[in-house]
């Protein structure tokens, strides 16, 4: 018997994301057209992958696309996601699905109304290290989870509309937000501006009612990259380093820790790796929002989360006006 075919999708955007997430729905054989408000760089793409290159409005007029693919500027998200579902078709919306939290919610709100796929580009939930990083947590390896801190750093890119929190922060708030299991009772922001009036440092600290606590430091002005999650349990900790080789990605330290009548004693372990099954995590979320459009399947990350992360985004970011 014969597999159902790929839905149809179309791509948004032509940018950097944009190219990328073309050049994976085509290797999963459902990518259909790509958009762009340059037409050159669309029919640049197009030519690539052998496929149509398409206004927004033929977009959303082809009754044969049954997905789109939102890589566009932040400040267009919100618009284009609900003129995508208000079409009929699905979407995916790259992070963040918009700048303010009223027009997540409007995002979130149509895509109630409409009963369709929408889902947000949170790519790093679908990393294998992550993955096993939730699985460990549910199984209670670590123990109980008492603090998660995140460093994400680098040098660029610098955006005209949105800081460092912004553009950066969304990955590891997602991931945050996911091994909680719940939002944040308390967010404060600490932020620097050192080229414009955008933060180009960022820190967030974050408190859950569970008694959980969190902070996130981001960074666009950094001479080294870094991205590190890490997660202290009451029975162990672990590490997800992006940056580290692959049979690396997910360490898990089992220090030992007591007191007695010196006071509280440790002693250091050598990390165990964690072995990981292969795949891009952008290969893994292109193939879960697909499947999701066959199957009806809730997706795993919803534009509620999106809204989630931009409920946190927005009360943490500090202004430099």
């Amino acid at each position: 018997m014969q597999s159902a075919p790929a839905p149809r999708i179309a791509v948004v955007g032509c940018g950097y994301w944009g190219t990328n997430h073309a050049r994976t729905f085509a290797e999963l054989g459902a990518l259909d057209a790509v958009c762009d408000r340059h037409p050159d760089r669309a029919g640049q793409l197009a030519g690539v992958h052998s496929v149509r290159a398409m206004t927004i409005e033929e977009v959303l007029a082809d009754p044969e696309i049954d997905g789109v693919v939102l890589a566009l500027p932040p400040q267009y998200h919100a618009d284009q996601a609900i003129a995508v579902l208000e079409a009929g078709k699905h979407v995916l919306v790259e992070k963040p699905i918009a700048l303010s939290v009223a027009d997540a919610r409007r995002v979130v709100d149509a895509a109630s109304k409409s009963g369709l796929v929408a889902m947000t580009g949170h790519v790093l939930r679908f990393h294998p290290a992550f993955e096993a990083l939730e699985a460990m947590i549910r199984a209670g390896e670590l123990g109980a989870v008492r603090y998660i801190h995140s460093h994400r750093v680098g040098l660029g890119k610098f955006h005209a509309e949105n800081d460092a929190l912004w553009d950066i922060a969304p990955h590891d708030l997602s991931l945050i937000l996911a091994l909680t299991g719940e939002k944040p009772i308390s967010v404060r922001g600490v932020g620097s501006a050192m080229l414009n009036r955008l933060s180009d440092f960022a820190h967030l600290h974050l408190q859950f009612a569970s008694g959980v606590r969190s902070h996130v430091f981001a960074s666009r002005l950094n001479p080294y990259r870094e991205r590190r999650l890490t997660v202290i349990g009451s029975k162990a900790m672990a590490v997800f380093d992006d940056v580290a080789p692959w049979n690396q990605k997910l360490a898990v330290y089992r220090h030992k820790l007591w007191e007695d009548d010196n006071g509280w004693q440790s002693e250091m372990v050598d990390p165990d790796y964690v072995d990981l099954p292969d795949g891009m995590p952008l290969t893994r979320e292109c193939a879960h929002f697909l499947d999701c459009i066959r199957t009806g399947e809730e997706p795993r990350t919803p534009v509620a989360d999106g809204l989630a992360v931009i409920e946190i985004l927005s009360e943490g970011t500090v202004r430099h006006d």
